[in-house]
């Protein structure tokens, strides 16, 4: 056989110059890759987070630690309420449906019902992608994070509520959330420093001083209302 032909032989055909440009195409613009799927945050997270509500001139900022599993919540609170400031030590337990306001300077607790039912941090499935976009830059390893926001409404015993979530694409880690109600209009959280895990399980334990404190019936708490 001539060299030539021989030669001819090894060369790449069409149909396989194509799937392989097609595969390249794929790559480049992502077309291999999922759409966003509404997601849970992780179970057990510990962090930080500040909120702002500009009808009610409120600017917080509160260490979490955040519990799914048990459906318990901490928040250890700083802010500034209508040029007054503020400080808010809480532990939402929503099994037992009550929550205390701790304080330790005095060792005393105040105990109140809670109005609201537990909702886990996640994206609700009847929610909409606004988009998906790097937070930071895409330019190079490390210097950005892939989010979604995602939009909807939601039924609340005292009426509806809009909101838009901000998550990581991988991990469905809580960035930033807009909460809209006709009485507080709209209130804006951020988090950051998240932690997977409890880094102090004991913040989710009511302290020794609390064992006595009796249940107060009347003006039941919300976690909306501690800010």
């Amino acid at each position: 056989m001539p060299l030539r032909e021989q030669n001819k032989e090894h060369l790449p055909s069409d149909s396989m110059r194509a799937v392989v440009l097609f595969l390249f195409v794929c790559l480049s613009v992502g077309c291999l890759a999922q759409s966003p799927k509404q997601c849970t945050s992780p179970p057990l997270l510990t962090g930080a987070l500040s909120v702002y509500s500009q009808s009610n001139n409120l600017m917080a900022y509160a260490k979490y630690s955040y519990d799914a599993w048990g459906k318990r919540i901490r928040l250890n609170e700083f802010g500034s309420y209508n040029n007054k400031t503020f400080h808010i030590d809480a532990l939402l337990l929503y099994r037992q449906g009550f929550m205390y306001k701790i304080n330790r300077m005095n060792r005393t607790c105040t105990k109140k019902l809670l109005s609201m039912d537990f909702h886990p941090l996640a994206i609700p499935q009847n929610a909409s992608l606004l988009g998906q976009v790097v937070v930071g830059s895409s330019s190079g390893p490390g210097q950005g994070v892939l989010v979604n926001t995602w939009a909807g409404e939601m039924q609340l015993k005292k009426g509806q509520a809009k909101y838009m979530s901000t998550v990581t694409e991988f991990g469905c880690v809580p960035v930033s959330t807009l909460f809209h109600t006709d009485k507080s209009g709209w209130m804006v959280t951020n988090f950051f420093n998240n932690v997977l895990g409890l880094v102090d399980p004991q913040q989710l334990l009511p302290p020794p001083f609390c064992k006595g404190a009796r249940l107060e019936r009347e003006d039941p708490e919300s976690f909306f209302s501690l800010f």
